[in-house]
């Protein structure tokens, strides 16, 4: 293994040719006053578009992403990169977390302060923690895999050596979407390494046939969303290589692609039910996100990891019962199972619903996640 300071520098002829390609985009004609129904509002991202051009300044998000302290570490013969802030307290507790798609390390920085210093934000400092944040292999500045195969599991397995390149033999996982696929997976293949888990995101398997009535009609909806939400999963679990040509190639295909589920999954409606994404972020932060993806060409190696981990019916494969203290805080997530259907499958030591619905906990209600965070570790501390 070897390890290096990282710091973020996109070259300038790459802002510029993202300028000249927001410049040149060809816009599709919608229907009239169909605003979100077929996909991406055009007129909103039009605006957001005009924004991205001539008042969005990567350089100034690139500065705040490099105050946080960055590593390239190899491990498994992939650059990894990655966030690691040591906690400041008595006794902090190892813990990496997360992100999932389509999504980045940038969606930890809310969290990262008050993980890692909690005195400083009026806490108490026997709750730190050591944060490492990494970018999932193939998104934003982590090496993308070159050899098939590398799904939840192999992430989890390149984690276990992070963490450790990092001086942790046993640490505790955060993670929700695809962060809570490679928790799940650490727990699974790696007890013996971990302090505890913490979901956002849970995905048991369940027995339609062995359900009670109540559970049938959240297994019902649940269907539903699925049919009416999932066929990017189903692309991009079957065909990630073909729609990667279109969104590497065009920068407001690629903010389209993205940030439709971002606008679907957040909790971004008024009282009137009128949805507006920027209720929930500001622009500068859906643009950060987007360009990490952009400036690093990871959407094609970032959708590939739904290929590599999905299996028939599009689930995340269960082994048996994972061992591990485990706490799952659910954001008002459709795919939210009943606590009962979650118990079977995991050392439940605490089970919450968090009345927002979110795309990112970490980014959207930092506070609420950080206090999941706190109170479900606190007790595996003593430990």
């Amino acid at each position: 293994m070897s390890m290096q300071p990282f710091e973020i520098h996109v070259p300038a002829s790459d802002i510029e040719d993202l300028h000249r390609r927001l410049d040149a985009t060809r816009w599709p004609e919608p229907i009239p006053g169909t605003g979100w129904d077929y996909g991406t509002d055009v007129a909103w991202l039009r605006d957001l578009t005009q924004y991205w051009r001539n008042g969005f300044d990567w350089r100034t998000q690139e500065a705040r992403l490099n105050a946080l302290p960055q590593r390239i570490v190899r491990v498994g013969g992939l650059d990894l990169h990655c966030v690691h802030v040591p906690g400041r307290g008595p006794d902090p507790l190892p813990l990496v977390a997360t992100h999932g798609w389509p999504s980045s390390f940038f969606e930890m920085h809310k969290l990262i302060g008050p993980l890692a210093d909690p005195a400083a934000y009026g806490a108490d400092p026997r709750d730190s923690f050591d944060v490492v944040a990494p970018s999932l292999p193939g998104y934003g500045f982590s090496a993308a895999p070159t050899q098939p195969g590398a799904g939840a599991a192999v992430v989890a397995d390149l984690w276990v050596g992070l963490m450790a390149a990092l001086g942790y033999q046993r640490f505790g996982s955060h993670g929700g979407d695809w962060g809570s696929a490679v928790t799940s997976a650490l727990g699974a293949r790696h007890a013996d390494r971990m302090i505890g888990l913490h979901l956002t995101m849970a995905a048991p398997p369940v027995d339609p046939g062995s359900l009670t009535s109540e559970q049938r009609q959240w297994w019902d909806a649940l269907q539903h969303y699925r049919d009416r939400e999932w066929g990017y999963v189903h692309l991009q679990r079957t065909k990630p290589q073909t729609p990667a040509f279109a969104l590497t190639d065009s920068p407001v295909g690629l903010a389209a692609w993205i940030l439709e589920k971002w606008w679907r999954w957040s909790d971004c409606a008024d009282e009137q039910g009128r949805r507006d994404l920027l209720r929930s972020y500001s622009r500068d932060e859906l643009l950060t996100n987007v360009s990490i993806y952009w400036f690093t060409r990871s959407i094609g190696p970032s959708m590939r990891l739904y290929y590599e981990t999905f299996g028939p019916g599009a689930t995340i494969p269960h082994t048996g019962r994972i061992e591990v203290p485990t706490g799952v805080s659910l954001f008002k997530d459709p795919n939210s199972p009943p606590r009962e259907l979650v118990e079977p499958w995991y050392d439940l030591r605490r089970y919450a619903t968090i009345e927002r619905r979110e795309v990112s906990s970490a980014l959207e209600n930092p506070d609420a996640l950080v206090s999941e965070l706190r109170e479900f570790f606190r007790p595996l501390r003593r430990r």
